[in-house]
């Protein structure tokens, strides 16, 4: 079966009750984890993001504090799982301010864990992978905030000995 453009579906929703379109719902969100995480972002945490940021920041300093540092492969792999973590969670929510906040709350947990990001061109690339992203968002803001953001970018950077940004 060929799944319909959202164009469809959205003309499809349009003609549907109130009743039908919340039966539709809960039956995606029994279907798959990331559908039922979607839901209770946009019903729940939505009106309030500044709560959502620090929940997120929480839990990736909560994922920080369970990474195996006895080796760098260990680590990498623990590090690796926070960010896949943390882009879907930050795709759910689509603010840019969301976004970089939670970027740079990844990199300073980064720094704070101690893990020698220097000794590896893959967790080097992990933080300038983060670092390029937070430029791209910062890109679509007010020149004042992206001073702000830039200069708390600066000291993280500053922070980590041997690390050259790209």
């Amino acid at each position: 079966m060929k799944a319909a453009s959202l164009a469809e579906i959205k003309k499809r929703l349009v003609k549907l009750e109130q009743g039908e379109i919340l039966e539709a719902c809960l039956r995606l969100a029994r279907f798959k984890r990331d559908n039922k995480e979607l839901l209770t972002y946009l019903l729940f945490a939505s009106e309030n993001e500044k709560t959502y940021v620090a929940s997120l920041c929480n839990e990736i300093d909560d994922m920080f504090a369970g990474i195996n540092k006895s080796s760098l492969y260990f680590a990498k792999k623990g590090i690796r799982k926070t960010i896949r973590w943390m882009e879907k969670f930050i795709r759910y929510s689509g603010n840019q301010e969301t976004e970089i906040e939670v970027r740079i709350h990844f990199c300073k947990a980064l720094h704070a864990s101690k893990i020698p990001v220097e000794k590896s061109k893959v967790t080097t690339n992990m933080l300038q992978s983060q670092l390029k992203k937070i430029d791209k968002a910062l890109a679509s803001f007010h020149p004042d905030i992206q001073y702000e953001y830039r200069q708390e970018i600066d000291r993280i950077i500053e922070e980590f000995k041997g690390f050259k940004r790209a």
